[in-house]
């Protein structure tokens, strides 16, 4: 995705922004998904399949076991996914931010994660 937003489709503004998935004209009042807004401005892009990788540059895909490499810290809790926790059946998603890999973590629960913080097992 480039470093500029798109122009808002109704009334052509450039104040807009992002909210969470979205994104919000505050002149009129528009949202659209920001997903609407890439497949507009370049449609031989908008079918390429996005590639999620690991921090060592392999592919993953839904269902892999993958093993953390880093402490983690989890947040609303005073827990920890310590280095080398394996973590099984993970999901390829378009998460908040940059964390596209939801899973369930024994012990911990389910959540999200950032695919630069696991290697694939």
């Amino acid at each position: 995705m480039t470093d500029t937003l798109p122009l808002c489709p109704e009334c052509s503004s450039d104040l807009a922004y992002e909210m969470g998935a979205l994104l919000v004209c505050p002149l009129c009042g528009h949202e659209w998904a920001a997903a609407d807004a890439t497949a507009t401005s370049d449609p031989g892009e908008a079918s390429a399949e996005r590639v999620i990788t690991d921090a060592f540059g392999t592919v993953l895909a839904d269902g892999d076991t993958v093993t953390v490499i880093k402490d983690l810290k989890v947040k609303g809790s005073s827990g920890v996914v310590k280095v080398g926790t394996k973590v099984r059946g993970i999901r390829l998603v378009d998460g908040v931010g940059d964390h596209d890999i939801d899973c369930k973590i024994d012990g911990v629960g389910a959540m999200q994660l950032k695919s630069s913080v696991v290697k694939k097992a």
